[in-house]
Protein backbone atom coordinates (compact mmCIF):
# COMPACT_ATOMS: atom_id res chain seq x y z
CA UNK A 1 0.00 0.00 0.00
CA UNK A 2 0.99 3.65 -0.82
CA UNK A 3 2.00 5.58 2.13
CA UNK A 4 0.29 9.21 2.25
CA UNK A 5 3.42 11.35 0.99
CA UNK A 6 3.54 9.03 -1.86
CA UNK A 7 -0.06 9.29 -2.53
CA UNK A 8 0.76 13.35 -2.14
CA UNK A 9 3.44 12.82 -4.78
CA UNK A 10 0.85 10.85 -7.07
CA UNK A 11 -1.33 14.00 -6.76
CA UNK A 12 1.05 16.09 -7.97
CA UNK A 13 1.64 13.94 -10.52
CA UNK A 14 -1.94 13.53 -11.87
CA UNK A 15 -1.96 17.79 -11.28
CA UNK A 16 1.34 18.12 -13.91
CA UNK A 17 -0.92 15.78 -16.47
CA UNK A 18 -4.33 17.49 -16.20
CA UNK A 19 -2.23 20.83 -16.85
CA UNK A 20 -0.03 19.59 -19.40
CA UNK A 21 -2.50 17.97 -21.62
CA UNK A 22 -5.30 21.35 -21.49
CA UNK A 23 -7.42 20.15 -18.86
CA UNK A 24 -6.96 23.12 -16.61
CA UNK A 25 -5.72 26.50 -17.15
CA UNK A 26 -4.41 29.13 -14.39
CA UNK A 27 -5.53 27.74 -11.23
CA UNK A 28 -8.60 25.58 -12.27
CA UNK A 29 -8.89 22.23 -11.38
CA UNK A 30 -9.40 20.18 -8.15
CA UNK A 31 -8.18 16.39 -7.45
CA UNK A 32 -9.08 14.67 -4.05
CA UNK A 33 -8.04 10.78 -2.77
CA UNK A 34 -9.98 8.98 0.36
CA UNK A 35 -7.05 7.96 2.81
CA UNK A 36 -10.20 6.73 5.42
CA UNK A 37 -13.63 7.16 6.20
CA UNK A 38 -13.25 10.34 7.72
CA UNK A 39 -9.86 11.59 6.13
CA UNK A 40 -8.68 13.10 2.72
CA UNK A 41 -5.78 14.49 1.13
CA UNK A 42 -7.03 17.29 -1.73
CA UNK A 43 -5.45 19.99 -3.90
CA UNK A 44 -5.77 23.62 -2.17
CA UNK A 45 -7.42 26.44 -3.72
CA UNK A 46 -5.79 29.43 -5.82
CA UNK A 47 -2.58 26.92 -6.54
CA UNK A 48 -1.81 25.51 -10.39
CA UNK A 49 -1.95 21.80 -10.56
CA UNK A 50 0.83 21.78 -12.81
CA UNK A 51 3.40 23.18 -10.18
CA UNK A 52 1.95 21.30 -6.80
CA UNK A 53 4.60 19.91 -4.53
CA UNK A 54 3.48 17.26 -1.86
CA UNK A 55 3.87 19.95 1.14
CA UNK A 56 1.04 21.53 -1.00
CA UNK A 57 -1.62 18.72 -0.31
CA UNK A 58 -4.27 19.32 2.22
CA UNK A 59 -5.65 16.89 5.01
CA UNK A 60 -9.46 17.42 5.50
CA UNK A 61 -12.12 15.36 7.16
CA UNK A 62 -15.41 14.60 5.69
CA UNK A 63 -16.85 17.58 6.51
CA UNK A 64 -14.32 19.22 4.50
CA UNK A 65 -12.67 21.00 7.99
CA UNK A 66 -8.82 20.81 7.75
CA UNK A 67 -7.37 18.48 9.65
CA UNK A 68 -3.63 19.83 8.14
CA UNK A 69 -2.38 22.62 5.32
CA UNK A 70 0.99 23.88 5.36
CA UNK A 71 1.67 27.49 5.74
CA UNK A 72 -1.08 29.99 4.34
CA UNK A 73 -2.46 26.53 1.80
CA UNK A 74 -6.19 26.11 2.07
CA UNK A 75 -8.28 23.01 0.67
CA UNK A 76 -9.86 23.37 -2.78
CA UNK A 77 -13.19 25.36 -2.59
CA UNK A 78 -15.17 22.68 -4.14
CA UNK A 79 -13.98 20.25 -1.70
CA UNK A 80 -18.13 19.58 -0.62
CA UNK A 81 -18.85 18.73 -4.36
CA UNK A 82 -16.24 15.75 -3.89
CA UNK A 83 -17.32 15.22 -0.31
CA UNK A 84 -21.47 14.51 -1.78
CA UNK A 85 -19.38 11.85 -4.14
CA UNK A 86 -17.75 9.78 -1.40
CA UNK A 87 -20.36 10.02 0.63
CA UNK A 88 -22.84 8.62 -1.80
CA UNK A 89 -20.76 6.11 -3.54
CA UNK A 90 -18.31 4.12 -0.96
CA UNK A 91 -16.62 2.42 -3.43
CA UNK A 92 -14.88 5.84 -4.65
CA UNK A 93 -11.88 5.98 -3.26
CA UNK A 94 -10.32 9.36 -5.46
CA UNK A 95 -12.32 12.55 -7.24
CA UNK A 96 -11.04 14.61 -10.19
CA UNK A 97 -12.42 17.76 -11.95
CA UNK A 98 -11.00 19.60 -14.70
CA UNK A 99 -11.99 22.24 -17.53
CA UNK A 100 -10.96 19.89 -20.66
CA UNK A 101 -11.65 21.99 -23.73
CA UNK A 102 -14.14 19.76 -25.73
CA UNK A 103 -15.94 17.98 -22.76
CA UNK A 104 -16.55 21.48 -21.04
CA UNK A 105 -17.63 22.95 -24.15
CA UNK A 106 -20.48 20.13 -24.14
CA UNK A 107 -21.81 21.06 -21.22
CA UNK A 108 -21.08 24.79 -22.27
CA UNK A 109 -24.13 23.65 -24.89
CA UNK A 110 -25.85 21.77 -22.83
CA UNK A 111 -25.05 18.60 -25.06
CA UNK A 112 -24.47 15.36 -22.50
CA UNK A 113 -21.99 12.23 -23.76
CA UNK A 114 -24.59 10.01 -24.97
CA UNK A 115 -23.86 9.07 -28.65
CA UNK A 116 -22.43 5.36 -29.14
CA UNK A 117 -20.00 5.98 -31.66
CA UNK A 118 -16.55 3.71 -30.59
CA UNK A 119 -16.68 0.45 -28.94
CA UNK A 120 -14.20 1.39 -25.89
CA UNK A 121 -16.71 4.77 -24.96
CA UNK A 122 -19.58 2.65 -24.92
CA UNK A 123 -17.77 -0.19 -22.94
CA UNK A 124 -15.36 1.60 -20.64
CA UNK A 125 -17.23 4.70 -19.72
CA UNK A 126 -20.74 4.43 -20.58
CA UNK A 127 -22.86 7.85 -20.32
CA UNK A 128 -21.61 11.18 -19.54
CA UNK A 129 -24.97 13.66 -18.36
CA UNK A 130 -25.00 17.13 -17.35
CA UNK A 131 -25.50 17.99 -13.74
CA UNK A 132 -27.57 21.47 -13.43
CA UNK A 133 -25.32 24.35 -12.82
CA UNK A 134 -24.21 25.87 -9.57
CA UNK A 135 -22.57 28.56 -7.91
CA UNK A 136 -18.80 27.28 -7.67
CA UNK A 137 -18.22 26.46 -4.19
CA UNK A 138 -22.11 26.47 -2.85
CA UNK A 139 -23.92 23.27 -2.07
CA UNK A 140 -25.56 23.48 -5.67
CA UNK A 141 -23.37 21.93 -7.03
CA UNK A 142 -23.31 18.85 -4.79
CA UNK A 143 -26.87 18.83 -4.77
CA UNK A 144 -26.84 18.39 -8.71
CA UNK A 145 -24.49 16.33 -8.68
CA UNK A 146 -25.64 13.97 -6.78
CA UNK A 147 -28.91 13.39 -9.28
CA UNK A 148 -26.11 11.46 -11.21
CA UNK A 149 -23.77 9.54 -9.13
CA UNK A 150 -25.25 6.77 -8.23
CA UNK A 151 -25.95 5.75 -12.39
CA UNK A 152 -22.56 7.19 -13.90
CA UNK A 153 -19.14 7.50 -12.96
CA UNK A 154 -18.50 11.09 -14.90
CA UNK A 155 -20.69 13.73 -14.94
CA UNK A 156 -20.68 16.89 -17.05
CA UNK A 157 -21.22 20.09 -15.12
CA UNK A 158 -23.27 22.63 -16.86
CA UNK A 159 -21.45 25.37 -18.13
CA UNK A 160 -18.42 24.45 -16.05
CA UNK A 161 -16.73 21.58 -16.12
CA UNK A 162 -16.34 17.65 -15.84
CA UNK A 163 -16.11 15.01 -12.77
CA UNK A 164 -14.78 11.90 -12.53
CA UNK A 165 -14.26 9.50 -9.93
CA UNK A 166 -13.45 5.94 -9.17
CA UNK A 167 -11.60 3.25 -7.18
CA UNK A 168 -8.28 5.03 -7.92
CA UNK A 169 -6.41 7.95 -8.61
CA UNK A 170 -5.04 6.79 -11.50
CA UNK A 171 -8.38 5.37 -12.57
CA UNK A 172 -9.86 8.55 -11.68
CA UNK A 173 -7.48 10.22 -13.95
CA UNK A 174 -7.93 8.14 -16.85
CA UNK A 175 -11.87 8.58 -16.89
CA UNK A 176 -11.04 12.04 -17.49
CA UNK A 177 -8.90 11.12 -20.55
CA UNK A 178 -11.51 9.42 -21.47
CA UNK A 179 -14.40 11.56 -21.43
CA UNK A 180 -11.88 14.28 -23.27
CA UNK A 181 -11.08 11.83 -25.73
CA UNK A 182 -14.94 11.06 -26.78
CA UNK A 183 -15.97 14.60 -26.69
CA UNK A 184 -13.21 15.86 -29.24
CA UNK A 185 -14.40 12.56 -31.13
CA UNK A 186 -17.97 13.39 -31.12
CA UNK A 187 -17.45 16.87 -32.11
CA UNK A 188 -14.91 15.98 -34.94
CA UNK A 189 -17.27 13.18 -36.32
CA UNK A 190 -20.08 15.92 -36.07
CA UNK A 191 -17.90 18.32 -38.13
CA UNK A 192 -17.77 15.67 -41.02
CA UNK A 193 -21.49 15.23 -41.87
CA UNK A 194 -22.52 13.51 -38.27
CA UNK A 195 -21.22 10.01 -36.64
CA UNK A 196 -22.66 6.83 -37.59
CA UNK A 197 -23.89 5.52 -34.30
CA UNK A 198 -24.19 1.82 -33.00
CA UNK A 199 -27.81 0.09 -33.02
CA UNK A 200 -29.26 -0.90 -30.03
CA UNK A 201 -28.19 -4.19 -30.68
CA UNK A 202 -24.49 -3.46 -31.16
CA UNK A 203 -24.75 -1.25 -27.94
CA UNK A 204 -26.38 -4.57 -25.87
CA UNK A 205 -23.47 -6.64 -27.06
CA UNK A 206 -20.95 -4.28 -26.13
CA UNK A 207 -22.48 -3.56 -22.61
CA UNK A 208 -22.37 -8.33 -22.73
CA UNK A 209 -18.79 -7.58 -23.20
CA UNK A 210 -18.61 -5.26 -20.21
CA UNK A 211 -19.95 -7.74 -17.91
CA UNK A 212 -18.23 -10.76 -18.78
CA UNK A 213 -15.21 -8.26 -17.86
CA UNK A 214 -16.51 -7.85 -14.68
CA UNK A 215 -15.36 -4.25 -14.95
CA UNK A 216 -16.13 -1.81 -11.78
CA UNK A 217 -18.45 1.09 -11.45
CA UNK A 218 -21.33 2.50 -12.34
CA UNK A 219 -22.84 2.03 -15.96
CA UNK A 220 -25.80 1.62 -18.08
CA UNK A 221 -25.09 -2.16 -18.78
CA UNK A 222 -25.46 -2.68 -15.01
CA UNK A 223 -27.67 0.27 -13.51
CA UNK A 224 -29.54 2.27 -16.05
CA UNK A 225 -32.17 4.47 -14.53
CA UNK A 226 -34.17 4.57 -18.32
CA UNK A 227 -34.00 1.00 -18.51
CA UNK A 228 -35.18 0.45 -15.00
CA UNK A 229 -38.21 2.45 -16.61
CA UNK A 230 -39.00 0.43 -19.48
CA UNK A 231 -37.36 3.34 -21.63
CA UNK A 232 -34.65 2.82 -24.36
CA UNK A 233 -30.93 2.91 -23.00
CA UNK A 234 -28.99 5.70 -21.83
CA UNK A 235 -27.27 5.47 -25.58
CA UNK A 236 -30.10 5.70 -27.07
CA UNK A 237 -32.48 8.05 -24.94
CA UNK A 238 -32.17 10.98 -27.16
CA UNK A 239 -30.53 13.18 -25.01
CA UNK A 240 -32.72 12.27 -21.47
CA UNK A 241 -29.36 12.22 -19.39
CA UNK A 242 -29.51 16.09 -19.35
CA UNK A 243 -31.18 17.56 -16.30
CA UNK A 244 -33.52 19.49 -17.99
CA UNK A 245 -34.26 16.96 -20.42
CA UNK A 246 -32.74 18.25 -23.26
CA UNK A 247 -32.56 16.29 -26.75
CA UNK A 248 -29.05 15.74 -28.07
CA UNK A 249 -30.33 16.45 -31.46
CA UNK A 250 -28.23 19.22 -32.56
CA UNK A 251 -28.83 21.68 -35.24
CA UNK A 252 -26.33 23.47 -37.25
CA UNK A 253 -26.64 26.69 -35.09
CA UNK A 254 -25.84 24.13 -31.57
CA UNK A 255 -22.97 22.96 -33.81
CA UNK A 256 -21.47 26.98 -34.76
CA UNK A 257 -21.50 27.73 -31.39
CA UNK A 258 -19.84 24.61 -30.23
CA UNK A 259 -17.48 25.67 -32.78
CA UNK A 260 -16.95 29.33 -31.70
CA UNK A 261 -16.50 28.36 -27.98
CA UNK A 262 -14.00 25.58 -29.06
CA UNK A 263 -11.43 27.90 -30.95
CA UNK A 264 -12.34 29.97 -28.23
CA UNK A 265 -10.73 28.32 -25.48
CA UNK A 266 -8.16 26.92 -27.53
CA UNK A 267 -7.19 30.31 -28.27
CA UNK A 268 -7.85 30.94 -31.90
Amino acid sequence: MQNEYEIKKEICDIGKRIYNRNMVAANDGNISVKLSDNEFLCTPTGVSKGFMTPEYICKVDAQGNVIQANGNFKPSSEIKMHMRVYQERPDVRSVVHAHPVYATSFAIAGIPLTQPIMPEAVIALGCVPIAKYGRPSTMEIPDAVSEYVQHFDAVLLENHGALTYSDSLLAAYLKMESVEFYAQLLYQSRMLGGPKEFTPQQVEDLYEIRRQFGMKGRHPANLCPNAKEGKPSCHTCGGGCHGDDKKSAVSADVVAEITKKVLEQLGR
